[in-house]
């Protein structure tokens, strides 16, 4: 699959497109679109760096990067190490990494449009029906009304949850009598405003027994969270400190299940290597967006889709982060992607 490296580029040009969003939880998420164009072709990518600050400046600087030029993807990508993406160094670091991958997920879509591909073609692999969660708080004080209003709607509707330390044993033997949580996601490896709620052992115990199926995701460690979680250690999956091939060997025990956000890892080539790594060691992998408004939404499901289309992907269409739902909603799985020239290429 890494042949898709190789493939032929011609840029000629791009421009930058700002794309917002007036969330549910009151605040407003910003995003850039990167649009490619080069032979009568345009190729989208989307920067999903969270702080405004980073985005809006991004959309102000315009198209200053020298990108117009014949390359592989590969010799692109080698192409970006040598430019400076950010006018000043970024509020988060791993916003370089998400510039990083606007930059290349555009350039792969713009080059296998010109060269009349899709993404499946160019490495070798087919698509299927991908199976998505859908991703939420349960409310203050926690409840199950929000989800019994989507299962009103959809009753096969299964879920990705934020824990919140005012579940009680009640509503977790709830959560467990619908069978419909995949993963509970402590958020203990995030940093900054979306860090979870602090390590609590006594928190982690609760919902790490009352949810015996699902995937503990992002916990964090402090002596009591680990002597809570050690009969539960293979149910433990990483999130947010997993940036880079090598960070996999940052896990002891290596982690049987990883969250993959493309976008975590900056290079098309690092993307391929994770995905690689985790098939040939035996990793179940499951993907996850980062509240995409543009093209970086479609394609993370292609490469679900592609990679590990029947897991638990915390993918669900943007309708269900869009305040009141359209009477009809996407139900998963969700069709295979259509096998049409460019990176997740709309039918």
């Amino acid at each position: 699959m890494f042949h898709v490296l190789d493939t032929p580029l011609t840029i000629e040009g791009y421009s930058l497109a700002g794309l917002e969003l007036a969330t549910k939880a009151g605040w407003t998420r910003y995003s850039t679109e990167v649009r490619l164009s080069g032979l009568s072709c345009e190729g989208r990518g989307e920067d999903v760096t969270y702080q405004a600050p980073d985005a809006q400046a991004f959309l102000r600087q315009g198209p200053v990067l020298e990108l117009a030029g014949t390359y592989t993807l590969d010799e692109f990508s080698r192409r970006l190490d040598g430019l400076q993406l950010f006018s000043k160094p970024p509020a988060d670091p791993k916003a370089a990494l998400y510039r990083r991958w606007a930059f290349e997920s555009a350039a792969l879509d713009l080059a296998l449009r010109q060269a009349g591909r899709s993404f499946q073609a160019a490495i070798g692999r087919t698509s299927a029906p991908m199976r998505f969660v859908v991703s939420l708080g349960l409310g203050s004080p926690p409840s199950l009304a929000p989800l019994e209003r989507l299962w009103e709607r959809d009753p096969s509707l299964e879920l990705k949850l934020d824990v919140d330390p005012a579940w009680d044993e009640d509503l977790i033997a709830k959560l467990q009598a619908s069978g419909k949580v995949t993963t509970v996601d402590f958020k203990g490896q995030y940093k900054g405003p979306f860090a979870g709620v602090a390590p609590e052992g006594a928190l982690y115990r609760r919902v790490a027994e009352g949810l015996p199926q699902a995937w503990l995701e992002d916990p964090g460690w402090t002596a009591e969270t680990k002597e809570a979680l050690a009969p539960h250690l293979g149910r433990v999956t990483y999130d947010a400190p997993f940036c880079s091939l090598s960070d996999l060997e940052l896990y002891q025990p290596r982690p049987r299940c990883l969250n993959v956000k493309p976008s975590r890892f900056g290079r098309l080539r690092e993307v391929l290597r994770v995905y690689a790594a985790c098939e040939a060691r035996g990793i179940q992998v499951y993907g996850g967006g980062q509240f995409e408004l543009g093209a970086g939404r479609l394609q993370a499901q292609l490469l679900a889709s592609v990679f590990h289309p029947t897991t638990a992907n915390d993918l669900a269409p943007g309708v269900f982060n869009r305040g009141q739902l359209p009477a009809e909603i996407p139900t998963s799985p969700l069709p295979s992607a259509p096998d049409l020239p460019g990176f997740a290429a709309e039918a």
